[in-house]
């Protein structure tokens, strides 16, 4: 169970490493679209989980690589805007979230059910 304050510090540094990745991304991964889906704190504030979905990409591990990369950069530019609130910058671990692709293949799997009339009959 997250404590207020690590609620607080997971949202804002979703919030502002999203704004890092907007202003430093094209540098990094080129043409990919990574977003932030969320952030969790450890409970001593020293450690932060960033999952990261990625888009128009092939070859998603590669981005997060270069994110991994460029760790102190992106690092040094979060610092830089969560630093006033904040004693001590957390140590960044990334990872892929898989949750909007997996929801997609489930849409579309979904669908053709639907379509190839294996759903059942469908109420009114």
């Amino acid at each position: 169970m997250e404590s207020k304050r690590q609620k607080q510090i997971s949202e804002l540094l979703r919030r502002q490493f999203s704004i890092v990745l907007m202003e430093e991304g094209t540098y990094i991964f080129d043409k990919a679209m990574v977003t932030v889906t969320s952030v969790s704190i450890s409970p001593d504030l020293q450690n932060a989980k960033v999952y990261l979905s990625i888009f128009n990409t092939d070859n998603k591990p590669a981005v997060l690589l270069s994110v991994q990369e460029n760790y102190v950069q992106l690092r040094h530019a979060l610092s830089n805007k969560v630093g006033k609130q904040l004693r001590r910058m957390p140590d960044l671990q990334f990872f892929i979230d898989e949750s909007l692709d997996e929801f997609f293949k489930m849409n579309q799997l979904l669908n053709r059910l639907r379509s190839e009339n294996q759903m059942g009959k469908e109420e009114e």
